[in-house]
């Protein structure tokens, strides 16, 4: 299924923006009274028929809006971004075929990255939800230090995954819940101090295996159980 994106919506239309519109019209070859299927990144599939088709700007009438099922629980995920962009481009792009809700990207003591092109990062969730088949967009918010996180972070429950020895809640118990937010630190993990900030601020200790994952894999990895759990 071709899914565009627009967030310029009203009760009875569509408009593409620039971009989109080239796609549609130079790209895909469609053309006055062809119908389209439009995303709103909010959950709507929203079909529509063309009446001004131009490669700067298409605009469809509204036939009819398909809400998208979003299921609980609500996965949140704070991940210090990766040296390489590439991995943590990744990450982003299957996190979100996979159905994650939010990410928070995070700077830690250990972090070797301190900065992130957010408008890009958007424009590959946004790919990432079109090529899926989906009509919600995961909220990727600012890149924010750890500490000021973890003291504002609000979630029913909220882990935190490091190697440190301590007893540790299983990532199948953990997903258990409606609203779930986990902490995955940077290559080296976080300090102790951190994960000590974490627990006074009501984050518990996770386990995500025996093997040592790298972050990406470890978001990844999070989203996989939490999407076959909900099979």
């Amino acid at each position: 299924m071709q899914l565009f994106f627009s967030d310029h919506i009203n009760d009875n239309e569509v408009i593409l923006d620039k971009v989109e519109s080239h796609h549609c019209i130079h790209v895909l070859r469609k053309i006055k009274g062809d119908i389209i299927t439009v995303i709103d990144g909010k959950g709507s599939f929203i079909e529509a028929e063309i009446v001004h088709a131009n490669a700067k700007q298409v605009t469809a009438q509204i036939k009819s809006i398909i809400k998208e099922e979003i299921t609980p629980p609500h996965l949140h995920i704070a991940i210090a971004p990766t040296k390489n962009m590439e991995r943590f481009e990744w990450f982003l792009e299957k996190a979100t075929e996979l159905g994650i809700a939010e990410i928070t990207p995070i700077i830690c003591r250990h972090s070797e990255r301190r900065n992130l092109n957010e408008e890009r990062c958007n424009k590959i969730l946004l790919s990432a939800i079109k090529q899926s088949g989906k009509a919600m967009l995961p909220k990727l918010n600012n890149l924010i230090q750890f500490e000021k996180f973890i003291k504002e972070a609000k979630a029913q429950n909220k882990f935190i995954a490091h190697c440190y020895p301590s007893e540790k809640s299983t990532l199948n118990a953990a997903l258990n819940g409606n609203d779930i937010l986990i902490a995955i630190g940077p290559e080296g993990d976080f300090n102790l101090a951190e994960v000590d900030l974490a627990k006074q601020n009501g984050f518990k200790d996770l386990s995500l295996g025996k093997s040592r994952l790298r972050r990406e894999t470890a978001g990844l990895y999070v989203c996989a159980v939490l999407n076959a759990s909900a099979q």
